[in-house]
């Protein structure tokens, strides 16, 4: 069989962040500081999907031909998968569309959190609607094909190890990288775990299932093995939601990949709480370059609301700094635009995400993904249900105190005042660009000389 992996990266879409949901790119709204800012974001070219990885090595597995087709119309094929982000969602529906007029014989599928929380979206197609983990057409496949109904229930892969690796031979991998985790390209994605176990109520992560799977860490370490030595990979992104719930695995991993006989460059993504100062050092040992840590708002009150458990703020603020000391890149989540927000409850973010100076702050204007419980709560309070702005850039609710022209200025000001003041490069200066640390390392290197060389005396 010919199967078609079509995608897209419509309105600039990240179709692998937001647990599937994808977000957008900050384009900056007011003057040239927002510009420079969005040039950073813009910098990057972050891998396709991790999912879609996994599919081409899924139906290479089953024995079929695989190609990967994006932004134009594809070659003819028997079946066509798409994995559609809220951003992209009107682009692939219309590629469906198209598709169904010129090659009515073949099939299509619907795969990834789109399928799982907005089935509805694909009831006017003819199309397969596989709600759960793309990968069970490993096991699926057939029924799906001659499934009766639309919607064809897939549950999840119950043990990751037998997954195939991820074929990342269809795709322009060698383009990969992600600058503000790593220096050193191309770049992967991998996983450790599926899943979270916490209970926010805005967070798609935990739409499909509220716990967690573990791989072998001995299989993760074979995958990176696979992934350097095949596509040349030098850094790879974990994309579990909650890395390091369990600590034997962490450090069984650690000892894995300190095995490998190359050094690598890995970030990961976790709670503070989480993560203790040995096993972050355990971690940089073997290759870890960067953290990326969802603090969101310093009010208690509004993480209780929303079924989040809050961090001490003090705690934060110390994690942000024993890893700037250790020379651990930290990447903060922000959010603001909460529907009971006010101007200074925004501007309290803003200084509190100056007080903690992490390396990177993303701020993101709170966004409620369909499949949610946040969603059906704010559900009548939502202005906006075109999903192409969804980008968590774009503010689309009603708000209780503000507008959202205002949440818009507030946001953009955040992005600026944060990025701009002399504290945030004083504290940053050696992650953000670690060349420097040779140049520091040397200056510091010649004054040790100069002062420990003997002083000459007049005759």
């Amino acid at each position: 069989m010919r199967v078609v992996l079509w995608d897209t990266n419509h309105n600039s879409v990240q179709k692998d962040y937001a647990g599937g949901m994808g977000t957008g790119l900050y384009r900056g709204r007011r003057d040239v500081r927002d510009w420079l800012i969005s040039q950073g974001y813009r910098r990057d070219r972050r891998p396709v999907a991790l999912n879609f990885s996994y599919l081409a090595g899924v139906f290479r597995r089953l024995g079929h031909s695989v190609q990967y087709v994006c932004n134009r119309f594809p070659p003819d094929a028997d079946l066509y998968v798409f994995n559609p982000a809220l951003m992209s969602l009107g682009a692939e529906h219309q590629m469906m569309q198209k598709l169904l007029a010129a090659r009515p014989q073949a099939q299509i599928f619907v795969t990834g959190p789109i399928a799982y929380a907005l089935p509805e979206a694909f009831a006017d197609l003819p199309v397969k609607v596989v709600r759960g983990e793309a990968e069970m057409l490993l096991w699926k496949l057939d029924e799906v094909l001659s499934h009766d109904e639309q919607v064809v229930p897939v549950g999840s892969v119950k043990d990751l190890d037998t997954l195939p690796l991820p074929d990342w031979s269809l795709f322009n991998y060698r383009k990969f990288r992600i600058q503000y985790d790593f220096w050193r390209f191309p770049t992967a994605l991998v996983q450790l775990s599926r899943g979270c176990t916490f209970t926010c109520n805005y967070c798609p992560y935990i739409m499909v299932e509220n716990h967690t799977r573990f791989r072998d860490p001995e299989c993760v370490a074979e995958e990176i093995r696979h992934g350097a030595t095949h596509y040349g990979f030098r850094s790879f992104k974990f994309r579990d939601p909650l890395f390091g719930l369990d600590r034997r695995r962490v450090f069984s991993l650690i000892e894995k990949i300190g095995m490998l006989p190359f050094k690598i460059q890995f970030s990961i993504e976790s709670r503070i709480d989480l993560m203790r100062r040995e096993t972050l050092a355990a971690l940089q040992e073997v290759g870890l370059t960067s953290i990326t840590v969802g603090i969101e708002t310093p009010s208690e009150k509004t993480l209780r609301r929303y079924k989040r458990a809050p961090i001490k703020d003090d705690r934060q603020r110390d994690f942000v700094r024993m890893c700037r000391n250790m020379g651990i890149r930290t990447v903060a989540g922000f959010m603001v635009g909460f529907p009971e927000d006010t101007e200074q409850s925004i501007l309290d973010v803003l200084r509190y995400a100056r007080q903690v100076n992490p390396t990177f702050a993303n701020f993101n204007i709170v966004t409620p993904y369909p499949g949610t419980e946040f969603f059906s709560q704010v559900k009548n309070d939502i202005e906006d249900f075109d999903f192409s702005h969804y980008s968590v850039y774009e503010p689309i609710l009603k708000y209780e105190n503000l507008t959202r022209q205002k949440v818009s200025e507030l946001h953009s000001q955040c992005m600026r005042k944060f990025y701009f003041n002399s504290r945030y490069f004083a504290d940053n200066a050696l992650l953000l660009w670690p060349w420097l640390r040779r140049f520091v390392k040397l200056r510091s290197h010649e004054t040790s000389v100069t002062s420990d060389a003997p002083v000459s005396r007049a005759a």
